[in-house]
């Protein structure tokens, strides 16, 4: 019999182990390995950010807080909502967590029961189904092409759904794509959902800062108001403000879904950090200018990368609407050989080899459900990606 609960059985280990694992044995070889894996802004948390912090401390502002969050943070959180949204709510409508990944799994495991399923766009963020799974939902991928540059149609969502249907996770701008829904495309969507008053919506808006070429980012309860009452929409520190670290997310939804949700954060984790807490209240209520020219860099690196991604022949890359990855397809590269014969089967193939012979780390597409792709992670220096790009390309060249 085993130890292990069955439950964990039915989740299987982050297929991205192996590439991180060989990147560190690479490196303590003394290789010069490029990651272009990491999930996170390469900027520094902001200084009026860190500042708040400090004097969080001195303030002895560092006791057990209520399991989620405390009321100036809440009340952040909802000043947000209604100054950058429209949405208005209460805070005891929010919901405080460590990291949005806790947020999202509060709800699931407050609200799924067997048999229950969850609509996943592919490509997804690589934790979607395998929280769907350990909260006893059952995760159903519905996959976005990269001939509808990866965003899921109307069309798709309503085929998608059944009596079963739960959850419809919804992603913009996109981890691992990049790709954001417009105004027009989002509406498209909901009035979908207005036909189905028994699915509910989770919208991971993390990369809501970060968008280019003057998108306007978008969240579902904002475009249709009928959906105010089922969707749940998460949101966090970690990507826009560089604080991945600091470990806060949120979500804003219906009360009496907060307080399930409450219950659940109650008897697993409690409250997130004190500390970290009162840091994201000056995020939120303080400056916001800086997110500005970040995003100047950031739409920088990605024309680079994108550029110099599709000048690969094999290699399609299209151009994201925001976050900080791009997912390119290696259709054309599929059934060659490497110069030390590693036949490139599929993306995980590629990925694996590229680490290996080009001391280059990204991650392969089948982690976020959809091939043959690869994503890459462009926060990092304009150098480093400008040499990591000279190495894929180089790799690419030496197929046959």
């Amino acid at each position: 019999m085993s130890f292990l609960s069955k439950t964990l059985e039915r989740v299987k280990p982050s297929p991205t182990i192996a590439i991180t694992a060989m990147a560190a044995e690479l490196r303590a070889a003394g290789r010069d390995v490029i990651g272009l894996s990491a999930g996170e802004p390469d900027f520094d948390t902001p200084q009026n950010i860190k500042d708040a912090a400090v004097a969080a401390i001195a303030a002895g502002k560092t006791k057990y807080t209520a399991p989620d969050g405390i009321i100036e943070l809440k009340q952040a959180i909802c000043t947000k909502l209604e100054r950058e949204n429209g949405l208005s709510y209460e805070p005891a409508q929010v919901s405080v967590g460590t990291g949005g990944k806790q947020t999202l799994y509060n709800a699931l495991m407050a609200t799924l029961n067997p048999g229950d399923e969850v609509i996943i766009p592919a490509p997804y963020w690589v934790s979607y189904p395998d929280m769907v799974l350990l909260a006893g939902g059952t995760p159903v991928a519905v996959e976005a092409s990269l001939e509808t540059n990866f965003k899921l149609t109307p069309e798709q969502l309503e085929a998608a759904i059944t009596p079963k249907t739960k959850w419809f996770i919804f992603n913009s701008p996109s981890n691992p794509s990049g790709a954001g829904y417009s105004q027009s495309e989002l509406k498209a969507l909901t009035d979908v959902l207005m036909r189905h008053p028994h699915v509910w919506v989770m919208s991971d808006d993390m990369y809501e800062h970060l968008v280019f070429d003057g998108f306007e980012f978008a969240t579902p309860a904002q475009v249709e108001p009928g959906l105010y009452e089922r969707t749940l929409t998460c949101n966090g520190v970690s990507k826009g403000y560089a604080m991945t670290g600091w470990r806060i997310g949120y979500a804003a939804g219906p009360q009496h879904l907060i307080a399930a949700m409450r219950k659940v954060q109650s008897q697993s984790t409690s409250n997130p950090s004190s500390i970290s807490q009162w840091a994201a209240v000056e995020a939120l209520n303080g400056p916001q200018d800086f997110l500005a020219s970040n995003n100047v860099a950031f739409k920088r690196r990605r024309d680079l990368v994108v550029a110099a991604l599709n000048a690969i022949d094999g290699v399609t890359c299209p151009t994201p609407e925001g976050a900080f990855y791009v997912y390119p397809s290696i259709e054309g590269l599929i059934g060659k050989t490497t110069p030390k014969g590693t036949v490139i089967e599929d993306d995980e193939a590629f990925a694996k080899a590229l680490l290996a012979e080009a001391d280059v780390a990204v991650v392969f597409g089948a982690a976020f459900g959809l091939s043959p792709n690869f994503r890459v992670s462009y926060a990092t220096s304009d150098e480093a990606l400008t040499k990591a790009c000279a190495r894929i390309a180089a790799f690419c060249a030496a197929l046959t």
